[in-house]
């Protein structure tokens, strides 16, 4: 099945714009099993067919210690793809909620799974991580950022780490969930559900129906605000405290 496309021309031009991958990269495709990443890994695996360059690909799922039946499920998909993968069962997940009940859990969730990530990928031999975030997680980032570690940042479509040696790259950046929904439909990808138990009350999830109850008054506004994201005027931001 091929891309619509719209739906190329905007995984292209991310690609170009930040330049995500190089020859004989060896791409680690972090998988949760949600529709994102699936649909990442189909496009990373469809595009290996027609790049003027050589790049290998490895998926990698990290079971967070939720779901019994996660991996098994998840295992389907990536058999279905015909590629490497790796599937580690960790028990991230419940460490993490138990610290300081809960209330900052999902924070400390994320930073282990990252890092784990990374240690995978040197012991792997990756240089680059491939994530399957796209434009609504990108805006959703900054508001959080904003709204609750006090500052103004975000997620970028590519990030150098350790001296150059390793990259994040987020080659769906510009593209909306539609379109990434859309792509699983067509690809016939069954996503499988996320076990946690925090998936529907945590900040982001807040962030995203206040985000949501937006657009419904104005589509426009969501391309708005990710143009803005690069159209930065520090003259007219407050000076940092002396």
């Amino acid at each position: 099945m091929k891309l619509n496309k719209q739906t190329n021309r905007l995984i292209g031009r991310a690609m170009h714009d930040y330049a995500m991958l190089t020859d004989h990269d060896r791409v680690m495709v972090a998988v949760s099993g949600g529709v994102d990443s699936l649909v990442l890994l189909n496009i990373l695996k469809h595009w290996q067919l027609k790049a003027p360059i050589k790049y290998d690909l490895l998926a990698v799922h990290l079971d967070m210690g939720f779901g019994e039946n996660e991996p098994a499920l998840i295992s389907k998909q990536l058999d279905r793809l015909g590629v490497d993968y790796l599937l580690e069962k960790t028990d991230i997940g419940p460490k993490a909620l138990a610290i300081e009940d809960g209330r900052s859990g999902c924070f400390h969730c994320a930073r282990q799974r990252r890092n784990r990530l990374f240690e995978l990928a040197k012991e792997r031999n990756c240089t680059k991580i491939a994530m399957g975030h796209h434009k609504e997680d990108i805006i959703e980032t900054f508001f959080l950022n904003m709204m609750y570690a006090g500052n103004l940042s975000t997620m970028v479509p590519r990030q150098d780490l350790f001296g150059g040696r390793l990259g994040l790259i987020r080659p769906m950046a510009y593209l909306e969930k539609k379109a990434i929904k859309e792509a699983g439909r067509a690809w016939g990808i069954e996503p499988v559900a996320n076990p946690c138990p925090m998936s529907t009350k945590s900040k982001r999830q807040q962030v995203r129906d206040l985000l949501e109850s937006i657009y419904r008054e104005d589509a426009t506004i969501k391309s708005t605000i990710f143009s803005s994201l690069a159209n930065l005027k520090p003259d007219y931001l407050l000076k940092n405290k002396i």
